[in-house]
């Protein structure tokens, strides 16, 4: 009892120390995995583990076949989770450089280094092309953290964030594939019986799982399941469906769920998000005690079998020769420039999908008996720990070497995507500006996005906007909600991530009651608050530009604007084509000649 609760809470604290630090979790739990098991062992006084997951086959926490038994299962819940996130609208709209390299980037990974892995550790060719599999996926979870604080034009941050989140499903089921025709192969060998059997290996995977992820759809749809037993019905359907597919064909459980989650994933489920947030939660929980269960089970004598320079040779391949391959041939023609592709090929660290199913699938070849399947679990590891430490020790400095690290983050991000919000993102993207619209009311983000404008229907609440490393060029914070609430909560929550250069809200109809008690250099408009602003736009939706003459020219124009009811100054745009907000402007800023004056509604001058 002792050690299942102390697995939890090392667990949950490495997440927590993990989010602290913003470092991938999987370091910090596989790190933990390794003090408390093999490299105990060179500290105990009787040369044993402080945690033994499986001692001397029929001992210890998890004795026989228990430890492999709750690996498969969580393994099958990571992967269904890890399925629900592919979508295929999602690959279909990221460029076609992401799709190259989830491809054609993927598959030069996986026949390089499956040759390498053969010939520099001499292992045999399907222990060698299962390592290989393994590897090609990233995952978001690890690039993430290495990604959020290092300020990157959003098309390289593009490219690292939508590789991972789609290499990593494809990944798991070329992953799951291999294996599979590895465990049909080591019965039947090269036979016309064992391309029989990895065939219906393949169609029972693939019938179980799309017939599940349409009967959970239609069982959703038509309220045959309770809101609130949604949530452990589906997972009780996907353990379901995990067990009988291996029950009739061995080994295609991890197919079936894999392949449940894509389907349900792209099908028009109002509760799937709801769904998901559940199985993110429990694939923390079980990542958690998973990830220092697996390290802890490798005994010191696989850490040895590394222990020799072919380890530094095969790393090599992966990382310094193998990456910047696949991404220079993928990214051809990208518009992409050369130094922003050696950032992209510089940070390609592999994630949990990769350690989890390599210990999955060690410890199965290992319990057939396959020939090399001890390396699997080492030599995966050493890539997932070795690609994490390198891209999170060195990924900023690399940026600041390449040409990649911003300087000043330029980009705008507005909160609230009413009718003026949507005219003020239209004009600063016109120039020049990126504009970011946040609204959690999907119609006025459709209506931004019908506009050409890059819009995102997202919760202030919740903690997505923080994790979006997309957003990593924004430096500038404009709070314009019709809620007073939510404009003090936006700048105080987001203000230090993506107020940089500034972070502004509407003043409130009580505010402005007080008219000059209200002293504050973060307000938009000093003027007018949110509904001012929508009924001028409302009756007339425009962008007016003066250019100013002379300070004193710049101060008449203001009192002729200020006077009108349905004019409203919003920014002086100066000779270099910087943007700033009139009403907060810098005390050192100076009116020019030629500087311009925008402001909205009724043209008067």
């Amino acid at each position: 009892m002792i050690e299942l609760a102390g697995i939890i809470i090392l667990g949950i604290i490495a997440q927590w120390f993990a989010w602290k630090f913003k470092i991938p979790a999987i370091l910090p739990l596989i790190l933990i995995g390794l003090i408390v098991g093999p490299l105990s062992t060179l500290v105990s006084y009787d040369g044993t583990k402080w945690l033994e997951p499986v001692w001397n086959g029929t001992e210890g926490l998890f004795p026989d076949e228990k430890l492999f038994s709750f690996v498969s299962l969580a393994i099958s819940i990571i992967l269904f989770e890890g399925g629900l996130t592919l979508k295929k609208e999602e690959i279909l709209n990221v460029g076609p450089a992401i799709v190259k390299l989830i491809s054609i980037g993927a598959l030069i990974t996986f026949l390089g280094a499956g040759i390498a892995a053969h010939y520099v550790f001499d292992l045999s060719w399907s222990i060698s092309f299962l390592f290989s599999a393994l590897i090609i996926v990233t995952g978001p979870t690890v690039i993430a953290p290495i990604l959020r604080n290092i300020p990157l034009k959003k098309d390289i941050s593009a490219v690292l964030k939508w590789e991972g989140i789609l290499i990593d499903p494809i990944g798991a089921l070329v992953a799951v594939l291999v294996f599979e025709f590895i465990s049909v192969e080591a019965g039947y060998e090269y036979t016309k019986e064992a391309l029989i059997e990895f065939g219906k290996i393949v169609i029972i995977g693939l019938s179980i799982g799309f017939t599940s992820a349409y009967a959970l759809f239609y069982a959703i749809k038509f309220n045959i399941i309770p809101r609130y037993l949604l949530n452990v019905i589906t997972l009780a359907g996907v353990l379901t469906v995990f067990v009988l597919s291996d029950l009739f064909a061995h080994e295609s459980g991890l197919l079936a769920v894999v392949v449940m989650g894509m389907v349900l994933g792209n099908m028009k489920v109002k509760e799937l998000k709801e769904i998901l947030y559940f199985k993110e939660s429990l694939s923390i929980l079980l990542i958690s005690i998973l990830f220092i269960l697996l390290a802890a089970n490798i005994n010191l004598d696989d850490m040895l079998l590394l222990y020799k320079w072919e380890t530094l040779v095969l790393f090599a391949i992966v990382i310094f020769v193998l990456r910047p391959l696949s991404v220079f041939l993928s990214t051809s023609g990208s518009g992409l420039k050369l130094n922003e592709k050696l950032f992209i090929s510089w940070v390609g660290p592999r994630g949990i999908v990769a350690a989890g199913i390599a210990s999955l699938f060690g410890l199965k070849l290992a319990m057939q008996g396959e020939s090399d399947a001890e390396y699997i679990t080492p030599l995966v590891f050493m890539i997932v720990l070795g690609t994490v430490l390198l891209n999170a020790t060195t990924a900023r400095l690399f940026a600041k070497l390449a040409g990649v690290f911003l300087k000043s983050s330029e980009g705008i991000i507005i909160v609230g995507s009413s009718n003026f919000a949507r005219l003020i993102a239209t004009y600063l993207k016109k120039n020049n500006r990126r504009v970011v619209l946040i609204d959690s009311n999907i119609e006025n983000i459709n209506k931004a996005k019908s506009l050409g404008l890059e819009a995102i229907e997202g919760n202030v609440y919740s903690d997505e906007l923080l994790e979006d490393i997309e957003l990593n060029d924004i430096g500038f914070l404009l709070a314009l909600t019709g809620s007073p609430a939510v404009n003090n909560y936006v700048i105080e929550k987001f203000s230090p991530i993506f107020g940089e250069n500034g972070a502004f809200r509407l003043i409130s109809t009580d505010e402005m009651k007080q008219g000059e008690d209200v002293k504050s250099n973060q307000l938009f408009t000093h003027n007018d608050d949110y509904i001012n602003l929508s009924e001028v736009v409302r009756d007339f939706p425009l962008v007016n530009e003066v250019t100013i003459n002379s300070p004193e020219h710049y101060k008449s124009l203001l009192k002729e604007i200020n006077e009108e009811t349905h004019s409203i100054p919003m920014f002086i745009k100066d000779k270099k084509g910087e943007i700033h907000i009139i009403s907060s402007l810098d005390m050192s800023f100076v009116i020019e000649k030629g500087d311009i004056l925008m402001y909205l509604g009724k043209t008067i001058i």
